[in-house]
């Protein structure tokens, strides 16, 4: 009865820590959205903001004693902490240079990324069946983007290196949870500040830091505002996707991710008014169906070895 009760409690955390994510991943999005196209903030400075913001908010956790620090050798999670860096910059750049309908359409192309990815560098399998699945959620991501009638090579260029690269970093970012024996916060906790850092250094190079569009520029106090508040639910953004990663895996997450996927799809051409042609809906509903059958699978396969293993004395 006890270990009965112990599941439940962990389903309920995880439902939590899931819907949670929802609420806040769907709001940064928009947020970040609206910050681009109505008051101009530069990307990468606004990538170095969510760095320092989520550092100072796990700065005060550790504080309140909600968990503790566990030191880590930096060369350990330099790698990781670099592809935080890319995976920030090259989404959000996505989303600067494309649609809403365009930038989520294209991230569902993490899920067969990392399939790859865990196929080739981690020996793990999937079944026939799963791989099939693949097919129709490529295909209609290639229809939306090819018809997209704000279509430009730059935006492809960033969501595919945004695809790649949040592959990699979801990826790795489980990994390393289990190698270093570190939970979400701890990991965080020494990865933001060096991601930071490596930020800081590059965003003058790329972006201007005073004047007229800088990071320090005369920016409005309701811009300021936005930006601030978007720093904060970046931090909960971070924070709940290391946790879910950390307590479930990377292709659950990003089966959850198609909640989300359907609900900004519908947010984009309602606030910011994005066009939709016949064909971008047949790549919509082809990607979806790829997406639905995914995870009628993968859900199936969960329960067969669940049985298995109950049916083993």
């Amino acid at each position: 009865m006890a270990s009965l009760v112990d599941r439940m409690r962990g389903h309920g955390r995880i439902a939590a820590g899931l819907l949670f994510n929802l609420l806040v991943s769907i709001c940064i999005v928009f947020l970040n959205k609206w910050i681009y196209v109505h008051h101009g903030f530069p990307n990468m400075s606004l990538t170095l903001v969510h760095f320092v913001v989520t550092w100072l908010g796990l700065y005060i956790c550790h504080k309140l004693d909600i968990f503790a620090p566990k030191s880590l050798p930096p060369s350990r999670i330099f790698l990781l902490a670099l592809s935080f860096c890319g995976f920030v910059v090259f989404t959000n750049l996505s989303l600067q240079n494309n649609t809403i309908g365009t930038y989520q359409l294209a991230k569902a192309m993490t899920t067969p990324v990392i399939i790859a990815i865990q196929t080739f560098c981690y020996q793990k399998t999937f079944s026939t069946r799963i791989q099939l699945t693949l097919i129709p959620i490529t295909l209609g991501v290639i229809l939306n983007s090819y018809y997209d009638v704000k279509f430009n090579f730059l935006g492809m260029v960033f969501a595919a290196l945004g695809v790649l690269v949040t592959s990699l970093y979801q990826v790795w970012v489980g990994a390393k949870q289990h190698e270093l024996q570190v939970n979400s916060m701890q990991l965080l906790y020494y990865q933001a500040p060096m991601s930071s850092v490596m930020l800081l250094v590059a965003v003058p190079f790329f972006e201007p830091v005073f004047g007229e569009g800088g990071i320090f520029g005369p920016w409005s106090v309701s811009a300021l505002l936005m930006v601030l508040l978007s720093g904060v639910i970046a931090f909960m953004v971070n924070l709940s996707i290391y946790w879910i990663i950390g307590n479930t895996s990377p292709v659950t997450y990003n089966m959850f991710g198609h909640f989300k996927f359907c609900i900004t799809l519908f947010g984009g051409y309602v606030l910011f008014k994005d066009p939709l042609s016949i064909n971008q809906a047949l790549g919509i509903l082809c990607t979806l169906f790829g997406i639905l059958t995914y995870t009628h699978f993968k859900l199936s396969e969960q329960e067969g070895s669940k049985s298995k293993l109950a049916q083993r004395p």
